[in-house]
């Protein structure tokens, strides 16, 4: 009988250990942070793509192929999951908290490359304080009048960027033939609107340099990012855009591969933001 009870202890043993086992590796996994980069166009998803290990497919019960890897950061070892969403305000805004809800980071990223319009040479990286949606006004009979949406990134990371923005360190990141001197990261606004801008002649450009004579880039998803993000209570986010011309020109530049060497910037600055950046 004692022999009995001896093997049901053991049995019960084993189950507690079990149990303790699976609540010590939900702890651990739990405290491991965990981002989102969002990509528009497949070349920049390629650029962050190449910043991660241990890719594998994740599957959103909606259809959305993501992948998730991890990345070894100054302070944490981070999961990564990275999307390529598309371009336009209204798809990222949909997909952005689509992200959010299938992945539940504590930072979410768009990284990506956009046009210069001022400030900025080939190659320069925009770490994005704020973004005008442009498009957003009221047709009068004097004209359009401008009523932007305006979506900010988050104070704790954009204060990071800024930092890392100051120093050279980003560049480690890049290939060595790559680690060109002259190229910089600015922190200012950009605009976000639903067209592709190729000419400095244009309306829109226009509009933007007498109503947002702040911006320095412009692209097609900020907008829409800011604001899904916004509706998501204590995430950290940030835009990073490499500038892959300068409007003018643009089919030149692009044949010379600008938008290749704007998202190869623009993913390794941001990840050497995130490797600084601190969870709390």
């Amino acid at each position: 009988m004692s022999f009995y009870y001896f093997l049901l202890d053991l049995k019960n043993w084993n189950g507690w250990y079990s149990f303790f086992l699976n609540l010590t590796t939900h702890l651990n996994s739990s405290q491991i942070p965990r981002a989102v980069i969002l990509t528009a166009i497949p070349l920049e998803y390629l650029a962050v793509r190449k910043h991660l290990a241990d890719l594998q497919e994740k599957i959103h019960t909606k259809g959305n192929v993501y992948e998730q890897g991890k990345f070894n950061g100054q302070y944490h070892s981070w999961e990564i999951g990275i999307a390529e969403i598309g371009a336009g305000n209204n798809t990222c805004a949909l997909e952005t908290e689509r992200a959010i809800t299938f992945f539940e980071p504590e930072v979410i990223l768009f990284v990506g490359i956009a046009g210069g319009i001022k400030d900025l040479n080939l190659g320069d990286v925009v770490a994005v304080e704020k973004a005008y949606g442009y498009e957003k006004g009221k047709v009068s009979k004097t004209g359009f009048l401008p009523r932007p949406e305006v979506g900010k990134s988050s104070y704790e990371i954009f204060e990071r960027a800024k930092a890392e923005a100051r120093k050279q360190d980003w560049k480690n990141r890049l290939n060595l033939s790559d680690q060109t001197e002259s190229i910089k990261v600015i922190s200012k606004p950009i605009a976000a609107g639903e067209k592709v801008i190729a000419s400095t002649r244009s309306e829109v450009y226009k509009l933007l340099k007498s109503s947002y004579n702040d911006t320095v880039a412009v692209e097609m998803e900020g907008s829409g990012f800011y604001t899904a993000c916004h509706a998501n209570g204590n995430l950290q986010f940030l835009i990073v855009r490499g500038i892959s011309d300068l409007l003018n020109n643009k089919s030149t530049t692009d044949g010379l591969g600008y938008q290749e060497i704007a998202a190869a910037n623009a993913s390794a600055f941001a990840f050497e933001v995130l490797s600084k950046f601190k969870v709390r």
